[in-house]
Formats: C-alpha cells, sequence, structure tokens
C-alpha cells in the first residue's frame, strides 16, 4: 500500500500524468494544464486534486496492487499502471436502476456537499457511476424515474441528464473522480480535459477491463494512471521522443510490471544492441506483444540497431511497411 500511494503522490505533482476510475464501456478521466490551477490536498489516508474542471481523490488502502503494463497501439504503445484490489474486495453497489443517494456528504469541494446524488444504475462491479445536482427540476425529474433502468425504452432520464449536464462522480473503492464539466450534444466531441463516457455497447459484456490488459485473475483494478508519454502529450498530439519520460515509466515497469514482460522487452534490447536477427521462438500472445512494443520503443529512440528491420519484419510489418514509405518519401 505504502508503494501504491507515493507512487501516486508523485504522479499527483505531475500536470502530464492523467487519471481515470471506472470500468470496461464507463469510465471518468481526469486531466489538468501545467498552467491550470490545482488544489492538491494530502493526507495520511487520501490524497486529493481539484482543478475548475474537475477533481479526484485516491485513498491510501491496504492491499491496493499497482500493476504497470504497456500495449501495442495502431501508431506506437500505450503505457499506464492499474490499482487494483482482490476481486472480492473491489465490488462496489450494483444497483441496477436509477437511484437517489442523498446529498453528496463526501464531494470534493464543500460547496458541492449539499447537492442531491443520483447512481446511474449501470450495475458493474467495481465503480457506482453517478450524477450530482442542486438543480430542482433535474432532481424532481430524476425522482420521477427512480427504481427505472436508464436504459428501458421511453425513460426519459437520460435526455434530462444530457440536457442538464450535472456533474458526474464516478466511485470505487479506490476513490472517486468528479467531472465539472459539460457534457457533449449527442455526437458531440468531447471536451478537453476531465470527461466521462458511458458506452452501453460496450457495458453489455460485463468485463471489467480490456481484454489487452494484463490483469492477474482474482485482481480488479480500481483506478488507473496514465503517466506522461514519450511520444504524445496530453492530448494526443505528436511530440519529439522525450527519453526521461520513456526512463522513467521502465522504472515502473521494473519495480511494478510483470516481470516475463519485462525480460522479454530485455532480451529484445540485447539482441538489438548485439546486432543479432530476430528470435522467433516467441510465439505466445503477450510474449509477441512485448516483443513489438520494445521494437517500436527502440524505433522511436532512434538508436542505432542495425537487425532492426529484421525484427520488424518478423514481429511488426506494419512499422516496417511504414518506415519503408517514409523513406521513399524522404528521397
Amino acid at each position: 500500500m505504502a508503494g501504491a500511494f507515493e507512487l501516486i503522490a508523485d504522479q499527483f505533482a505531475d500536470p502530464d500524468a492523467q487519471w481515470s476510475l471506472g470500468t470496461f464501456g464507463a469510465i471518468a478521466e481526469f486531466m489538468r494544464d501545467a498552467d491550470e490551477p490545482a488544489e492538491i490536498a494530502r493526507g495520511e489516508h487520501a490524497i486529493s486534486m481539484v482543478t475548475p474542471r474537475g477533481g479526484i481523490r485516491l485513498e491510501a488502502l491496504p492491499g491496493l496492487r499497482p500493476i504497470a503494463f504497456e500495449t501495442i497501439t495502431t501508431q506506437s504503445w500505450s503505457q499506464r499502471v492499474a490499482f487494483c484490489l482482490p476481486e472480492g474486495e473491489s465490488g462496489m453497489h450494483r444497483r441496477a436502476v436509477l437511484s437517489e443517494l442523498g446529498p453528496d456528504s463526501q464531494a470534493l469541494r464543500a460547496q458541492d456537499r449539499g447537492a442531491a446524488l443520483f447512481d446511474l444504475g449501470l450495475g458493474v462491479l467495481q465503480v457506482d457511476c453517478c450524477v450530482r445536482t442542486s438543480d430542482a427540476g433535474l432532481i424532481e425529474g430524476l425522482r420521477a424515474h427512480a427504481g427505472r433502468s436508464l436504459f428501458e425504452p421511453g425513460n426519459p432520464a437520460m435526455g434530462s441528464i444530457l440536457c442538464h449536464s450535472p456533474h458526474r462522480v464516478f466511485i470505487t473503492r479506490a476513490g472517486r473522480a468528479e467531472v465539472f464539466q459539460g457534457i457533449p450534444v449527442p455526437g458531440g466531441k468531447a471536451p478537453e480535459g476531465p470527461h466521462t463516457h458511458v458506452l452501453p455497447k460496450l457495458l453489455a459484456h460485463g468485463r471489467t477491463h480490456a481484454a489487452t490488459e494484463p490483469i492477474p485473475d482474482g485482481w480488479v483494478s480500481c483506478a488507473h494512471l496514465y503517466p506522461a508519454h514519450p511520444l504524445r502529450d496530453g492530448y494526443g498530439r505528436a511530440v519529439p521522443f522525450d527519453a526521461a519520460r520513456h526512463t522513467a515509466f521502465q522504472s515502473l515497469m521494473a519495480q511494478f510490471g510483470d516481470p516475463a514482460h519485462v525480460g522479454v522487452k530485455t532480451g529484445v534490447a540485447a539482441a538489438l544492441a548485439a546486432g543479432d536477427g530476430p528470435d522467433r521462438t516467441l510465439t505466445e500472445r503477450f510474449a509477441r506483444a512485448a516483443v513489438r512494443v520494445a521494437l517500436r520503443q527502440a524505433r522511436a529512440s532512434g538508436a542505432p540497431a542495425r537487425s532492426l528491420p529484421a525484427w520488424l519484419a518478423a514481429y511488426d510489418a506494419q512499422r516496417l511497411a511504414e518506415d519503408e514509405t517514409e523513406e521513399l518519401a524522404d528521397a
């Protein structure tokens, strides 16, 4: 727990780190700009941060386990840390209908603690997805449809929520995230900064996390950290490869990552440094993914590696084809 809480505190200080709480199909994301006012408060049992657009609080829970991992994306790779609890300790209330919970006494800001909190009733394991409002009209409208599924045909509650755009409050055993910004119109783009997504088609799968996340059996992710990425800024825009960011996350991988993943990547790096050709015995799914991450990181770093094209041809032909296209364009 001490390692998890210290990691959270360290990353709270970095404006380029981002966070989320939720489940597969319903997520609240929190991020801030470097020049954005942010009030950070650390106590013995929790740490919180509030900006004009949203806030987050994470708890110092016994048994909270950080799991660092990397996965392949279309163009590069992602990196994150899942803060997990044993499945038996991760469950929330799993309400399946719209439910009024009373005043939000645990709100991050004192000014919000008298507002009414409603659980949307998504029925998922590790998060209560709620909205919070002081708007009398919205409160009356939601009370009128309490006890019904939000997705029940003919239920106007979701429409009222979209129209009034209340605060969204997502709560797990690890903490809570609050979004003060408005909800975009249907089909509109999510605002920059803190926002939420509720996607019924994904919720229908009943998963606690994406299949690409290597969460060990018996554990459930209750919060995610997205440390500063070597190739992207907080809004997903490309930046020159940042070696310091890369090194920082590799340190987290060494502490909190899967040793097998780290071992595969270490072997690939050693082979590239020696100019050795690809090891074609790495056929297991997650081993191949680790190889692809290592190759993309080697490519992004720009370090000389004469055998890199052969490794890419064996394990990541997409990147090799893109390299060749870029070389033709530069000719």
